[in-house]
Formats: structure tokens, sequence, C-alpha cells
């Protein structure tokens, strides 16, 4: 019979993991929060600013083409800065970076510049990547059970902020007015200062630094597994495999490729149908909401059935909203809200299980670098689907595209069940 060694001296020093991880989610809740309002201003405004500007619709999809390019890199570099030095660092960078150009924007509406304009807004886009990123952050120190659920908690924090971002924009306005801007920078004002909260909530708060902290408790682990071994312990193997590493990226990136597809022509199928402005943004706003609001039953369902099998139920979902979407009549509203809640609720399904595999696969010596490639994967692959969806249902039709997108998402299928065959 083996006896227990004795921890070490620094063994015994490290921050109690759970304790550490309630506090982590408390200050990446609080966090999320204002970068949720902070995301706001880009979707709702963007647009517009640059119609406003240019006096045409023209170029009026640049400022969304230009969140997102400039989300994918920043993605690389917060997870570079994460992997060499802590999520706070990483994250209070590209929170500080979202301020920077929330900034450039409100200057550039100032000097009616569309080439600052457009600049501002690739350099505003690092904020998006950022607050999708803290998600990771959340499960850095939770335990393998609880992974999803930690993910979940940070996810649906964004939705508190993300909400009441858009409300904002009335009184945005009229603080804009009384600081002699333009009306529609309003909104980048609060987005700003947002963002700039929020940087400084993890500077001061985010302490201990969970990836920081993970290390050294997988150290601590390694040197106590070592001393067992020599004492004649068994060396279980617990490496996971490259497989589940593509397939938690395929699971994000095809639910983000049909989600934005389908989401990004909705409001024009309805404005084809002699739809009113309001009754599209009733339909995006209840979509939105089930992107995000589900995120801790979703967090429940994959620790308690597992990562694959939720991950199966985003494709699932997914083929029934693309084929209720394409069925649905055309003086619907109520039907085809319910089919954008169900591609919200498929995506999440998608986002919240894909996340976890990423998490529970990748070694901790490159998970944040992993992460923020896997990030800027999606990233691309939600510019791909807003542009082919447009080039798609001008080509066919709306119907057309949203059956494509529930049966592309099938795909998943084959993928999972090959994965875990070769579990």
């Amino acid at each position: 019979m083996t006896t227990p060694h004795a921890p070490s001296p620094a063994t015994m020093h490290i921050p109690d993991a759970a304790l550490s991880q309630r506090r982590v989610l408390r200050v990446l809740v609080a966090s999320q929060v204002f970068s949720g309002a902070g995301l706001a201003a880009g979707v709702t405004v963007g647009a517009l600013l640059a119609q406003d500007m240019l006096g045409s619709t023209s170029l009026a999809g640049l400022p969304s083409a230009l969140l997102t390019a400039g989300s994918a890199l920043t993605a690389i570099a917060v997870g570079r800065i994460s992997q060499a030095r802590g999520r706070r660092p990483g994250l209070t960078t590209g929170y500080l970076t979202g301020a920077i150009g929330s900034a450039g924007v409100i200057t550039a509406a100032v000097l009616d510049s569309p080439v600052l304009l457009f600049t501002a807004l690739f350099v505003y886009g690092a904020g998006t990547a950022t607050n999708l990123q803290a998600r990771y952050a959340g499960a850095d120190l939770a335990p393998s059970g609880h992974r999803a659920r930690a993910v979940s908690t940070v996810l649906v924090a964004t939705t508190l902020g993300g909400v009441a971002g858009p409300n904002l924009a009335a009184p945005a306005g009229a603080l804009a007015e009384h600081l002699h801007i333009p009306h529609l920078a309003g909104l980048f004002v609060i987005s700003g200062a947002a963002y700039a909260l929020a940087a400084l909530v993890l500077a001061l708060w985010l302490r201990p630094d969970p990836l920081v902290l993970a290390r050294t408790i997988a150290q601590a682990e390694e040197a106590d597994a070592a001393a067992d071994l020599a004492v004649g312990g068994n060396d279980a193997d617990t490496g996971h495999g490259h497989g589940g590493v593509v397939l938690g990226a395929l699971v994000m990136v095809l639910t983000q490729l049909v989600m934005v597809a389908i989401m990004t022509m909705t409001p024009v199928h309805m404005h084809d149908h002699g739809h009113s402005t309001a009754a599209s943004g009733l339909v995006i706003g209840i979509h939105i909401g089930a992107m995000y609001l589900p995120s801790p039953l979703t967090g429940w369902l994959v620790d308690r059935y597992g990562r694959m099998k939720i991950a199966a139920a985003s494709g699932a979902t997914l083929l029934a909203a693309g084929v209720l979407a394409a069925a649905v009549p055309g003086d619907s509203v109520t039907l085809l809200a319910l089919a954008l809640a169900l591609l919200g609720l498929g995506w999440n399904f998608g986002l919240v299980s894909g996340t976890a595999i990423i998490t529970e696969t990748v070694p901790l010596a490159t998970r944040a670098k992993t992460q923020g490639l896997v990030d800027v994967s999606i990233a691309i692959a939600g510019a791909t689907g807003g542009m082919a969806s447009g080039v798609m249902v001008s080509a066919t039709s709306y119907p057309a595209l949203a059956l494509t997108g529930g049966v592309l998402s099938l795909a998943l299928l084959p993928a999972i069940a090959a994965t875990a065959y070769r579990r």
C-alpha cells in the first residue's frame, strides 16, 4: 500500500480553485454586462453613420465587414497575449482597443470623415472579439463536469448589456447633442465608456488570473502525480487527441455560418412581404434572446448529457429552424419568429457545446492561442454567411436559403459520430 506524499510548500500556497472560480465568474459577469452594452453601437448605428456620411447606401454594408475583420484580427491578438501573459492582460487590452475604436468613430462623425470612420470601426471590432473570448476565461478553473455551465454564465451576462444597449439610443442621442457631436455618434459615447469600464473591472479585479492559476494547479498536479508514480502509483492517460479540436471548431463554425446567413436575410425577406421595420425588429429581438438567454440551461444540458449529444442537438435544431423558415407563409410574423427562435437556440447549443469541447481538448500550454484561432474561424464563417446569403437569395429565394442552411447543419452529425467512434 502506498502512502500519499505530503504536499510541497509551493502546492500549499496555491489559491483554492473553487473559491477563485467563483470570484472569476463574478468579475467576468460584471465586465460582460458592460461589454454587452458596448457591442450594441456598431450593430445599431454603424451602417446608419456610413449612410449618413456618404449620402447613399452603396457602402452601408461595409461597417459590418470591417467589424468582422477587426474582430478576426483581435481574436488572434487576444489569444496570443492571453497565452503569453494570462487572461487579464489579454481581455483588458481587447476592451481598451474597442474603447479607442469608439473614440475614433466619434471623432470621425465630428470631422465628417468616412475614411476615419471605416478605420475606427475596424479598431472597434476588437470589442466584439474580446467579448466572445471572455467565455473561455470562465472555463479555465471550472472542473470538467461544470465547464459548460461556467461558459454559459459568462454568455448570458452579455445579454443583459446587449439588451440594454440599443435601448440607450435615445438618451445617447440627447447626450450627443449636449456634447455638440452628431446624434448618431451618441451611442458610441456609451459604447466607449462601457468598453473602458469592462477593461477597468478586469484589470482591477480579475485576480488571480484564471489561466495562470489553472496552469499553476496543473503543474502542481503533475508534480504530485510524478511523486505518486515514483512510489508505485499508476499513470492514467488523460489525452483527448486532436479530433476534438477539429470537431469543436467545426461545430461553432458551421452553426455560425448557418445562423448568420439566415438571420441576415430575414429582415429583407420580411420587408419584401410588406412587414414593418418594427415587426422585423421584434423577430430579430426574439432571435437574439434565443441566442443567449437559454445559456444556463444549455450549460447544464452539456454537463449533464455530454458535449457530443448537445452538439448533435444543435444540428437538429438548426435543421428544424431552416425547414420552418422555408415553409412559413410570407404574412406570418409569428411562425417566422418561432423559426428565428429555433435558429438562435441551435446556435446557442453549438456555441456552448463547441466551446466545452475545445476547452476540454486543448492542453493548457496552448489553450488560449488555439481558442483565438478558433474564434478567427468563427468570425470568418459569420462574414462568409452574411455575404453569401444575399447572393443566394438574389439567385434563388429566401426559402431556398433557409432550407439549404438547415440541410448544411446536418454535416455536424457524421462528424460527431466519427469523433465519438474514435474515442
